[in-house]
């Protein structure tokens, strides 16, 4: 791991992209996300301590936790990295200079092509994946827990919660559409080994998805993806969630017609890292809490 976790926090953007577009998504779980960003602050706010040696035990003491391979904090980093695509270099130059203001995406879309729905759908089930290992990772159980992680979800909080929101809203209703989890079990369904080793971000994580064949690796893809669908599918009629009501409100911060829908899943996809940014923060809330616990 070459940056320490609390350069890592400390490096966390305020405003990019990726803020605007987990910003807009604040309707959905009202407060639930604040941008924390930076390791001293981190520790303030999640433990509400003053005391300025006690807060350097505590980052002391998480930062030792992080460096210790025998945990799986750094295994879990290296997944909420991993699994965002890193082909963000078209937009994050063009868009540098216009965060703070509405950003205009119709010229950039013309650059931009939509994912077909299969592709669309190994990666939001990959996604789901990596989100499930890193848990468990975090957490000190196996790998195939698959019943702990459901179940924790019912607790998801804070960061946590605002990755599965963004999960849901866009990798799922936005280039799939309203009825993205029967789209993406029907994708899923018509897999073989050799759709998954062609998937790029699958080439990237397979080594840390429980199975021992490219084969059983798309069975636990599978079984996962099945085991969370009721949640998903609670979540989006509970909060009344349609890809017009997200897209919507993205609109209040930039410039997109109805029509490129299409296209706004793959910008956002090419130009946002909100898995490894809330994934980073929800890493070093665990081992803060951890630290205070330790200490």
């Amino acid at each position: 791991m070459s940056k320490a976790i609390f350069q890592l926090v400390d490096e966390l953007p305020t405003n990019n992209l990726t803020i605007i577009t987990l910003r807009s998504l604040d309707w959905v779980i009202p407060g639930q996300w604040q941008n924390l960003v930076g390791f001293e602050n981190m520790i303030r706010t999640i433990t509400g301590e003053t005391d300025e040696a006690l807060i350097q035990q505590i980052g002391d003491r998480a930062v030792y936790l992080f460096n210790d391979r025998s945990q799986g904090y750094q295994r879990a980093l290296w997944l909420y990295q991993a699994v965002d695509n890193t082909d963000v270099a078209l937009a994050t130059a063009a868009l540098a200079n216009k965060v703070g203001e509405r950003i205009p995406l119709m010229g950039f879309l013309n650059r931009v092509t939509p994912k077909a729905d299969k592709a669309q759908s190994i990666d939001l089930c990959l996604k789901l994946v990596v989100e499930l290992v890193a848990f468990c990772q975090i957490n000190g159980i196996p790998g195939d827990s698959i019943g702990d992680f459901v179940a924790s979800l019912a607790d998801y909080s804070g960061e946590s919660l605002m990755r599965m929101t963004a999960l849901v809203c866009i990798d799922g209703l936005i280039p799939l559409g309203p009825d993205f989890i029967m789209q993406a079990q029907t994708a899923l369904s018509r897999l073989n080994p050799s759709d998954l080793q062609g998937n790029q971000t699958f080439s990237r994580v397979n080594e840390v998805i429980p199975g021992s064949t490219t084969a059983g690796k798309l069975d636990f893809i599978g079984h996962s993806f099945d085991s969370v669908k009721g949640w998903m599918s609670n979540f989006v009629g509970s909060h009344n969630l349609t890809p017009e009501k997200v897209s919507s409100n993205l609109q209040r911060f930039v410039e997109i017609s109805d029509d490129k829908l299409d296209y706004l899943g793959a910008f956002l996809d090419m130009s946002t890292n909100y898995y490894e940014h809330t994934g980073t923060q929800t890493l070093a809330r665990r081992l803060i809490e951890r630290a205070v616990a330790e200490i």
